[in-house]
């Protein structure tokens, strides 16, 4: 039988994602790091055991030397049998491998010691063991002198010195070794872990192009790069998202709001070309046409204007405003519209400092003049409109109030919506696009807009971040 396809998937998915764990950077970190750790542990190493080599070099000189100073006084004038006493008492105190002893006389004939015979330049110096009869390859560290007109010479080996190097050489092999494992089972751990939130991510913007806009990246919650950087996408995606939700919102309506008064105008034109049909006056057909296209171009160019305030190009255009100034202007402009109809527009004044904010004046002037004709559209006559700026100290609150009808709090985030209408308004001229350009300026300008029961009608307050001051010149 010839092996199913999920069997035999089963080993290539395994090979994948164990290359990929090769591949990845987290793994090719590890790994770096740990081979410039190896190299630098090395090289201390071998400076270490340089050192080492050199002061055990050293400390044998130094016992060679002391050993040779302590036999050579036991020789006094004339008295050569102290001398031979002490060498031949040493001798069999010591294993002519570890450590030699050897009195020659004139002649250099042997005279004690513990190994044969043997001519040795004075000095230090160091010679083969096989020299003095020893059966050992390891070299031997001597020292020779003239004592009382014979030849003294004291030796010790380098098997001491050889065995301490070696397991230092070990000691530095096994730490190499136990280090490159750490190395890679750290490195593989690490590039696992790091691999699963990679995967993590992958997946979930896999599943956002494939159209769940409502997948989120997981975040662990300890603060790393990679949790900041998923606290960024995510954000990126619930932006896109509210921006694909407002898109599709925005179809709807355009669907159902301007159907009406396309309706309407296809039915103005049809009654325009039954009267032609009659030979019958339809100027006053022609100018509802007119009208209603007309605002149907006007309601298109808003949302046109909507949709390129949220994309961010009028942000090149900022600059220090002052904000006071425009809300001023609007209300200078509007005190007799308000009058008009029969309602009451003050302003409040400027209790201290200045509100000086980066942005663009004529979309905030556009802000304000919104909220203000919002309120004299939808008030009744009497109502008193306040329009207020209050420097705090890194904002400026600017609201526009009114002791009107208000807006019930469900539907108080829905009026920013584009084209969405309060049904007690929808008997009055407009198209709904009025508050979502308000909301758009706001936002480009980073201005968080709330609406609030004024107890009774409606305060809209926004919060303006201030400018930095420009320093004095000089």
């Amino acid at each position: 039988m010839f092996p199913s396809s999920t069997q035999s998937a089963t080993p290539a998915i395994a090979y994948m994602r164990h290359d990929r764990l090769l591949r990845s950077t987290p793994f090719r970190l590890a790994t770096s790091f740990g081979l410039f750790f190896i190299v630098a542990f090395l090289v201390a190493g071998f400076v270490g055991y340089g050192l080492m080599t050199r002061e055990l070099s050293r400390s044998l000189d130094v016992s060679v030397k002391d050993t040779y100073s302590v036999v050579a006084s036991t020789y006094s004038s004339n008295d050569l049998e102290d001398l031979i006493a002490a060498v031949d008492t040493y001798s069999i105190l010591k294993r002519p491998e570890d450590q030699i002893f050897l009195l020659l006389d004139g002649k250099g004939e042997k005279l004690a010691g513990n190994v044969r015979a043997a001519s040795v330049k004075p000095g230090l110096s160091t010679v083969p063991a096989t020299l003095f009869g020893l059966g050992d390859d390891d070299p031997m560290r001597l020292v020779a002198g003239n004592v009382g007109g014979n030849s003294l010479v004291v030796g010790q080996s380098y098997r001491e010195i050889d065995q301490i190097e070696q397991i230092a050489l070990m000691s530095f092999a096994w730490a190499s070794v136990i280090i490159v494992a750490a190395i890679v089972l750290g490195g593989t751990m690490l590039a696992t872990r790091t691999q699963r939130r990679l995967e993590a991510i992958e997946r979930t913007l896999i599943d956002v192009s494939a159209g769940n806009l409502a997948r989120r990246i997981p975040i662990r919650g300890n603060g790393d790069d990679i949790d900041v950087v998923s606290a960024h996408m995510n954000h990126a995606l619930a932006r896109l998202s509210a921006l694909v939700e407002g898109m599709r919102q925005v179809s709807t309506d355009i669907a159902h709001d301007l159907k009406t008064p396309l309706n309407r105008l296809g039915l103005t034109i049809e009654r325009a070309l039954q009267r032609l049909e009659r030979s019958e006056n339809v100027e006053d057909l022609l100018l509802d046409a007119s009208d209603e296209t007309a605002r149907i171009n006007a309601t298109f160019e808003a949302l046109l204007r909507i949709s390129q305030i949220e994309a961010g190009a009028r942000k090149t255009r900022f600059k220090p405003v002052d904000l006071w100034a425009v809300v001023t202007a609007v209300a200078e402009i509007y005190a007799d519209v308000a009058e008009d109809s029969g309602q009451n527009l003050t302003l409040k004044p400027l209790s201290s400092g200045s509100c000086l904010v980066s942005g663009d004046g004529e979309l905030l002037t556009q802000l304000f003049v919104n909220l203000v004709e919002n309120a004299i559209t939808h008030c009744p006559p009497g109502t008193t409109i306040t329009l207020s700026l209050v420097p705090e100290e890194q904002h400026c609150r600017a609201c526009v109030a009114d002791n009107g009808g208000g807006i019930p709090e469900e539907e108080r985030e829905l009026v920013f919506r584009r084209l969405y209408r309060l049904d007690k308004s929808r008997t009055t001229p407009g198209n709904g696009l009025g508050l979502g350009l308000v909301k758009a300026i706001a936002d480009l300008h980073g201005a968080p807009i709330t609406l609030e029961d004024n107890k009774p009608g409606l305060r809209a307050c926004l919060h303006f971040p201030r400018a930095p001051l420009s320093p004095r010149p000089g």
